[in-house]
C-alpha cells in the first residue's frame, strides 16, 4: 500500500472536521517520517486541488460523510481521472457500516480505517499505516 523510505511523502486529508484536521496534523507531527499534509473540506475541493496539479499526493485519507461531494462520490470521480486513478486511498471514517465498507471497496479504496477515539490510538494507527508495506486491503492492525 505505502512504504515510507525517508523520503518526504506527500498526503491528502479529505475532511469536514476542522478539529479532526487539526487532530491528525497533529498526529503526523509525532511520527518520526518527513511528511507534507494537505486539506480540504470537502470532495469538491479536493478535487479541484488535485485537477489544478499542484500537487499529486502519494496518498488520500477520505472521510465519508461531507458536504458538497462526500467520499463516494469523490471516490468514484478520481477513479475515472487518468492521472488520478491510481492515488492510493484510505477511507477515515467515523462509520462502521458494512455496506459503506463494502461500497468503499469496490470502488477501490485499499483500506477502511475507522477514526479512533484517542490521540494516542490515532498516532499509533498512521505510524503503522506508513511504515507497513503493502497489505491486505481492510486489514485493520
Amino acid at each position: 500500500m505505502y512504504k515510507n523510505n525517508g523520503e518526504l511523502k506527500t498526503l491528502l486529508l479529505v475532511d469536514d472536521d476542522q478539529d479532526d484536521q487539526e487532530l491528525f496534523k497533529l498526529a503526523l507531527a509525532e511520527l518520526n517520517h518527513p511528511i507534507l499534509c494537505f486539506t480540504a473540506g470537502n470532495g469538491q475541493e479536493a478535487l479541484d486541488q488535485l485537477c489544478t496539479r499542484a500537487y499529486r499526493p502519494d496518498l488520500i485519507f477520505l472521510d465519508l460523510n461531507m458536504p458538497l461531494m462526500n467520499g463516494i462520490v469523490f471516490l468514484e470521480r478520481i477513479k475515472d481521472i487518468e492521472h488520478l486513478k491510481d492515488i492510493p486511498v484510505i477511507i477515515y471514517s467515523t462509520s462502521d457500516e458494512p455496506r459503506e465498507m463494502s461500497t468503499a471497496r469496490s470502488m477501490g479504496a485499499v483500506d477502511y480505517i475507522i477514526k479512533p477515539a484517542r490521540f494516542n490510538e490515532l498516532c499509533k494507527l498512521l505510524q503503522v499505516v506508513l511504515t507497513r508495506g503493502a497489505t491486505t486491503p481492510f486489514q485493520q492492525d
